[in-house]
């Protein structure tokens, strides 16, 4: 009898043993390997680079279509998504569209669990300086890296885009690093303040539900001057990820779309 429990734990220790080393195992090629999906002109990638100055992961979705590896990067910056995770395939309608009219988009994760939450008490341009500053380096870090991995793409027509607070992240951007970027473009960012300055080229799409704070949006004058565009838009601030209607979808795609080629 005690030989035959001997023999059942140590074959129960071998099965464990099995199930761990397994489950290790595809851990560790999870790590390693791309999700990578494909529609009928688009490619997606997905991968997590690492900063190593700052000790931070950064995933990114890459948006790539499958005939053209020359085309025009454009950077995408998500909003608020409370840490989450996963606001960067959020607005796939968007990227998605891009990629197949010939366009590189990449996607930034930027919010970790880790992170603080984002301030919702006290002035914002105060309190939300830091979020939007990682932001910043978040967008210069992956920038550098696709022109290693990626050097054939035309970055001297960069753009930026990004959604409510993605968008004052890439209002900052054009604030601090003006010559990195061709053309900007924001969805109904509202608390950081659109760069006065006609380069990089500016536009702006703004939501229905939702008023800009004081100083965000040039004015009219200013806007003509400097070639700043405003859209006013029939569609909802939250509306403008994936949540988006058929129509607001189409409505947007075909905005953006037209601001790029011009």
């Amino acid at each position: 009898m005690a030989i035959r429990i001997l023999f059942l734990i140590l074959y129960l220790e071998m099965r464990y043993f099995i199930i761990a080393l397994t489950l290790f195992i595809f851990a560790q090629c999870s790590k390693q390997r791309p999700f990578i999906k494909t529609t009928k002109n688009v490619q997606l990638d997905t991968l997590t680079l690492f900063d190593t100055s700052r000790n931070r992961s950064i995933p990114i979705a890459i948006y790539q279509p499958k005939s053209n590896l020359n085309g025009i990067p454009i950077i995408f910056s998500h909003g608020y998504g409370q840490n989450k995770g996963g606001a960067y395939l959020e607005y796939s309608y968007l990227t998605e569209f891009l990629a197949s009219k010939g366009y590189f988009i990449i996607s930034v994760q930027h919010e970790l669990p880790t992170d603080s939450l984002l301030p919702s008490t006290g002035k914002p341009q105060l309190v939300r300086r830091s979020n939007w500053e990682r932001g910043v380096q978040n967008i210069h870090f992956v920038l550098q890296e696709m022109k290693t991995k990626y050097p054939t793409l035309n970055y001297a027509k960069l753009a930026l885009m990004g959604h409510s607070n993605g968008g004052d992240m890439t209002a900052l951007f054009a604030h601090l690093y003006p010559d990195f970027v061709s053309k900007v473009i924001t969805l109904d960012n509202r608390r950081m303040g659109l760069p006065r300055t006609s380069k990089p080229q500016l536009f702006t799409l703004r939501s229905a539900d939702y008023p800009a704070d004081d100083g965000v949006l040039p004015t009219d004058t200013e806007a003509q001057q400097l070639g700043i565009r405003i859209q006013f838009t029939p569609i909802k601030h939250n509306d403008m990820d994936n949540d988006a209607r058929p129509t607001e979808r189409e409505y947007i795609q075909n905005r953006v779309l037209a601001y790029l080629r011009k």
